[in-house]
């Protein structure tokens, strides 16, 4: 079972594609804050807070994506550039005003610097508002403590009052999120360009952006604040709050819902995708008759499986007309990343697996490693299946939202070219509601207890331990074996596995 720092740590990673700084940034800012929260002698449960509001932090970084691509095109790097400025004054006005649709035609562009000068301060408030709420939400929907929901509602706040949204000033601010700030640019100042840069960035911004007695706290001595272990990941663990980090399996489900949700919220149009994406796919898993915990699995999968969407920028998106070569391929990237995101959190390697696959199609045609048929379980297969559906119920902006029968027909022509596996389509569009015209089945003949024994000795289980486990006379089992190979047109264990795996009945190991 993960525990709850594994997966913040895996949303954490989540969060550095989006504000386009390399893997492991958020982690390495967390333990500077954590030092720092240790040096100011903050007693156990606002370190704790501390930790917390670090690492989750800039949750709500990617709420603004669609403003920020239609003001700047390329959300993801405006974020990352921005980490040089400060955030008022003459020269943040000269970034943005040089930032704005970066790469357009001059008339787009003084179109588009117009707009945001009109807009002036209400809409970099109105932005800063929706970041806020969107991590408060997202942190009550995770069952964080609430002083970390109140700490991420302080994320753009300075200590002169010159931030947002409310203007909080000084020790109206949480500590918490006065650390958070402050360790999250250090951060990146230190790694671009060592300690100079960094006591720089601390002696500019003293009184102004940052809290004096933290920017103090961490001039004292710099060098064991800024110290970074080779395994950040495992570090930064051995810092996380203890209390509750064990999950039930309520809790687990109820923070994977709001990963799922957090990747929702990058696009307009995806809000509420992965919920039904979830919903679904659990569904024909069910109809499909798998077991309950690959049912659990993929329910699972449907929920994380466009976390990835995050380190793509809405730019590409949010594109009406056809991408370029470079632009398609950090589409094709996004299920990747899913697995890059996922990879270190103990337990979930079957649900990363899966969330991974939902791209890809059993005629090696998918996207991003090209898997075939013999590669792809059944449960990755009703996954892909359930995403395409539900994908064409919602709008994009290159097309409107399709009807559910166009949405299904769609499916059909998809599984008839060889794309999407029949079996998943049909349980998918069986749960989704539709009496597909002509049930298809499997053409092997074998009934689920055939199946069932099958999956055994593909798995090499013996006839003896198969009786065993099943309750069954050794002399039961080897007669459903042997209908079984006769169906199937195969003479021996080998020739059966082969057979489950590219029917997509087992899962690939």
């Amino acid at each position: 079972m993960p525990r709850r720092s594994e997966m913040l740590a895996a949303l954490s990673i989540a969060i550095d594609l989006g504000l386009g700084q390399p893997s492991e940034h958020v982690l390495r800012s967390t333990l500077i804050a954590v030092r720092l929260a240790d040096r100011l002698d903050l007693p156990r449960p606002q370190r704790d807070s501390t930790y917390l509001t670090t690492t989750l932090l800039w949750i709500g970084c990617h709420v603004d994506s669609h403003e920020f691509a239609q003001m700047f095109g390329d959300d993801i790097a405006i974020r990352a550039d921005s980490y040089l400025v400060d955030w008022v004054g003459l020269p943040y006005m000269k970034f943005m005003m040089g930032s704005v649709a970066k790469g357009d035609p001059l008339p787009q562009r003084l179109k588009v610097m117009a707009k945001l000068m009109l807009a002036g301060p209400a809409e970099r408030t109105e932005i800063q508002h929706g970041h806020c709420v969107a991590a408060g939400l997202l942190a009550a929907e995770m069952g964080l403590p609430k002083p970390v929901q109140d700490a991420l509602g302080n994320a753009f706040e300075r200590w002169d009052g010159k931030g947002g949204p409310t203007r909080a000033a000084g020790e109206a601010i949480p500590v918490e999120a006065r650390i958070a700030l402050f360790a999250d640019i250090l951060e990146v100042h230190h790694r671009l360009g060592g300690l100079d840069a960094a006591t720089r960035l601390a002696r500019n911004r003293r009184g102004t952006q940052f809290d004096p007695a933290v920017v103090d706290a961490f001039l004292a001595d710099p060098d064991p604040i800024l110290a970074q272990p080779d395994d950040v990941w495992s570090a930064a663990l051995a810092e996380a709050p203890v209390e509750s980090d064990e999950m039930s399996d309520a809790e687990l489900d109820r923070l994977i819902v709001a990963l799922g949700d957090f990747g929702d919220l990058k696009c307009p149009f995806t809000l509420g995708h992965s919920r039904a994406v979830a919903a679904l796919a659990a569904a024909a898993a069910t109809d499909a008759g798998l077991s309950s915990d690959e049912i659990t699995d993929i329910r699972r999968a449907g929920h994380l499986h466009d976390i990835g969407r995050i380190g793509v920028s809405s730019d590409i998106w949010e594109r009406e007309s056809a991408l370029s070569p470079d632009q398609w391929e950090r589409v094709r990237l996004h299920p990747y990343l899913v697995g890059r995101i996922l990879e270190r959190v103990g337990g979930l390697d079957r649900v990363a697996r899966i969330a991974a696959n939902h791209h890809e199609c059993i005629d090696g045609s998918g996207y991003p490693r090209g898997l075939a048929a013999g590669q792809l379980s059944l449960a990755d297969r009703i996954l892909a299946a359930a995403v395409a559906y539900e994908s064409a119920l919602e709008p994009r902006p290159y097309r409107v939202a399709r009807t559910p029968e166009q949405a299904a027909e769609r499916l059909r022509r998809r599984a008839d070219a060889g794309q999407l596996d029949e079996t998943a389509v049909h349980a998918v569009l069986g749960a989704a509601g539709h009496a597909p015209p002509r049930p298809k089945r499997r053409d092997d003949g074998l009934t689920p207890r055939e199946v069932e024994i099958l999956l055994l000795v593909a798995r090499g289980v013996s006839n003896k331990e198969i009786a065993e486990q099943l309750v069954l006379s050794e002399k039961t089992v080897r007669n459903h074996v042997e209908r079984t190979y006769a169906k199937l047109g195969v003479k021996n264990r080998i020739g059966a596995s082969l057979y489950a795996l590219e029917a997509g009945l087992l899962a690939p190991t």
